[in-house]
C-alpha cells in the first residue's frame, strides 16, 4: 500500500482538531499538529514557547499587513516556517499520517497521494462547541474564534497565498455541523478510505 497524507484546516470552534483525532486513530495512522512545533523548536534548538511566540507575532502581523505578501515577517518566523515544511515535507515522505494545519495543504500540493480537508461550522454551532466541549466562557469563546480565525487566514495568505478555505484547493470543504464530530469523522474516513483504495 502507498504513503499516503490527509491535511485539514478548519475553522476554529469547528471541532477540527478532535476530529483528525479520531480520524488517525479509526485509520490506524499517526496525528500531528503540536509535535511539529515540538520537532521544530529540537531542530532549531530553540524552546517550543519561542516558537509558539514567533507563530502568534506572525499572525497579527499578518493581520495587519498589506501588499506585498511576506512584509513584516522576521528572520526567525520564517524559519520557523521553513523548518516546518520541511518536517512536514519529510513525515509524508516516510509514512501515512493526518497533519492539522501549518499550512500542511500548500506545502503538500503537489504530493499525488495526499488528500486536503477543510472543515467549517455556522457560527452558533461554533460557539456551542466552544462553550460546551472547550469550556469557555461565552465571551472568551466569541473572542477567540474571531481572533484565531483572522490569525490562521492571515498566517495561511502570508505563506501559502491563498486562504485555508479557498475550494480551488480543497478535495473536500464539510460542515461538521452536519453529522456532529463523530459522524464528521466516520463520514471522512470513509472517503479517505475510498480515495486511497484502503
Amino acid at each position: 500500500m502507498k504513503r499516503y497524507a490527509v491535511t485539514i484546516t478548519r475553522q476554529f470552534g469547528s471541532m477540527g482538531r478532535p476530529i483528525a483525532r479520531l480520524i488517525a486513530e479509526q485509520l490506524n495512522i499517526n496525528y500531528y499538529d503540536r509535535d511539529i512545533v515540538e520537532k521544530t523548536a529540537k531542530n532549531l534548538s530553540i524552546p517550543v514557547d519561542t516558537i509558539t511566540e514567533e507563530e502568534e507575532k506572525a499572525k497579527k502581523t499578518f493581520f495587519n499587513m498589506r501588499y506585498p505578501l511576506g512584509m513584516g515577517t522576521s528572520d526567525m518566523q520564517n524559519q520557523i516556517f521553513l523548518e516546518q515544511q520541511k518536517i512536514i515535507s519529510r513525515l509524508a515522505d516516510e509514512e501515512s499520517c493526518i497533519i492539522v494545519g501549518r499550512c500542511s495543504d500548500y506545502i503538500l500540493r503537489n504530493m499525488e497521494n495526499a488528500m486536503h480537508i477543510y472543515i467549517y461550522a455556522p457560527y452558533a454551532d461554533r460557539l456551542d462547541n466552544c462553550i460546551n466541549e472547550l469550556m469557555m466562557s461565552e465571551e472568551e469563546a466569541k473572542k477567540s474564534i474571531a481572533e484565531i480565525d483572522k490569525a490562521r487566514d492571515s498566517y495561511h495568505l502570508n505563506y501559502a497565498g491563498y486562504l485555508p478555505s479557498k475550494p480551488e484547493t480543497k478535495d473536500i470543504l464539510i460542515s461538521s455541523s452536519l453529522y456532529g464530530y463523530k459522524g464528521t469523522a466516520e463520514f471522512l474516513v470513509n472517503a479517505i478510505k475510498r480515495r486511497f483504495e484502503l
